[in-house]
């Protein structure tokens, strides 16, 4: 590769990043959920006081004492029921906009606006990534249109980019990894970066340790055990302090998570966190409302990426990515409350879409004849006409809540009649845009 090719590539990653933040924040709102709540919080306290607990907080607010997501800590002090990594990333963003005097700590809005700055700036890295990652293997205009398709027609658009909490770190981690794991020739610096941005996603989210382990054995096969210890050893410096902190606070390495799956029964209505079951893994799929194929059909060109596996395959990162997908799929669709709680469409499938990149890189650069582009086009199209739809309308919709709570009501996740697309579209747009362009956002009241 070229020093003028990888400065063009460069360039036009930069110029995709900026784009997907631009989009992703056009409607001017922060779209939180009764759990992501804890973690702005948290960044904003972390910038303000200097501390991670959230018993001022409280105080200010003791109705929040209701929310899970926000517990009493074995130190006396309210924290957030999730990792503190996601605030400490968000803190070290923020810092040096707040200290510009760019926003006001103390403005109406200032939690909002550094959820919705931050996530965004989070996942819009994560797509210049992919367009980085695919450019390996296919011309600049293919890997462009991965990463358009990636950054604006999934959930990483409607969902992830919208709040902070976990998703977007967890993506910004394993999409980094899979950029280090798919160099042509990995080195050291490669196995350090795999090793960050594994630390990032595990660390950030417990959930995705079944892609993280799997990406950690490709690291050994890819580049051998050298560099496949130094990954590990990096992954573990960012993932034991977490959990070290979550047995101070907690009582368990796992953090909240115990007393947060406690709650499923009366929650979720299920009796069970796992159970090997067909509509977790089906629903995942093409469940009307929480279907990824349904939300965003393009992904389903990453199968023309898919090779059978032969004698050299254990040493192509491609097919231990698509293992590592596996792995989060089996995960996510043996676990009872694979819906993904209050959200739209497939939330939890968003974690697995960085490990199909690499696949959809070879699909990029297999899809070649007129009517398979033609179909690509219109899948396109649908795929980023719903993830606008839902930034722009969701939750105006009430579809999670009405007309019966879908974590009690599981059947209405099957309902084509009535499906969670359809509501939004009817819907229209929600009254909460725009919220953040207005003054409250970034400065704090006038006296």
């Amino acid at each position: 590769m070229t020093e003028r090719r990888q400065t063009h590539d460069m360039a036009t990653a930069v110029a995709i990043g900026l784009a997907m933040f631009v989009l992703y924040n056009a409607n001017g709102r922060e779209i939180g959920s009764y759990d992501s709540q804890p973690t702005k919080y948290a960044a904003r306290e972390l910038l303000l006081r200097h501390t991670l607990s959230l018993s001022h907080v409280i105080g200010k607010t003791p109705l929040l004492i209701e929310r899970s997501g926000f517990v009493l800590a074995r130190d006396g002090r309210y924290r957030s029921a999730y990792s503190p990594v996601p605030a400490i990333l968000a803190a070290a963003i923020m810092w040096p906009v707040w200290k510009a005097h760019l926003f006001d700590l103390d403005a109406p809005l200032a939690a909002a606006f550094i959820a919705s700055a931050t996530s965004s700036l989070l996942v819009a890295a994560a797509v210049a990534l992919v367009f980085l990652t695919v450019r390996r293997v296919t011309s600049r205009r293919r890997a462009a249109f991965v990463a358009i398709a990636a950054g604006a027609g999934t959930g990483l658009w409607s969902t992830a980019s919208q709040t902070l909490w976990q998703h977007e770190t967890a993506i910004v981690g394993l999409m980094l990894a899979v950029f280090a794991l798919t160099a042509p020739d990995v080195r050291l610096r490669h196995a350090l970066i795999i090793g960050v941005g594994l630390g990032l996603a595990a660390a950030s989210r417990m959930q995705v340790a079944a892609a993280v382990v799997v990406l950690i054995a490709a690291t050994f096969c890819v580049a051998g055990w050298r560099y496949g210890i130094a990954a590990t050893a990096v992954t573990a410096a960012i993932v034991i302090p977490v959990a070290i902190a979550n047995l101070r606070w907690f009582g368990s390495f796992l953090g909240a998570a115990p007393m947060l799956e406690a709650l499923h029964g009366t929650v979720h209505g299920t009796a069970q966190s796992f159970r090997f079951q067909s509509d977790g893994f089906v629903g995942l799929l093409v469940s009307p409302s929480r279907g990824l194929l349904i939300f965003s059909p393009i992904v389903a060109f990453v199968v023309a990426g898919v090779r059978i596996p032969g004698r050299e395959s254990l040493r192509s990162p491609v097919t231990w990515c698509l293992a590592a997908a596996t792995m989060q799929f089996v995960f996510y669709g043996s676990y009872t409350v694979w819906w993904g709680g209050h959200t739209f469409g497939p939330r939890y499938m968003l974690d697995v879409l960085p490990m199909l990149v690499p696949a959809a890189a070879l699909a990029a650069d297999t899809v070649r004849r007129p009517a398979a582009v033609a179909l690509a086009g219109v899948a396109l199209a649908w795929s980023i006409g719903i993830a606008a739809l839902g930034a722009f309308s969701y939750p105006n919709d009430a579809w999670n809540s009405s007309p019966l709570d879908i974590d009690r009501d599981h059947a209405r996740l099957w309902d084509w009649s009535d499906n969670q697309i359809a509501r939004a579209w009817h819907a229209g747009i929600s009254p909460q845009n725009f919220s953040l362009f207005t003054r409250d956002a970034i400065r704090a009241p006038r006296h």
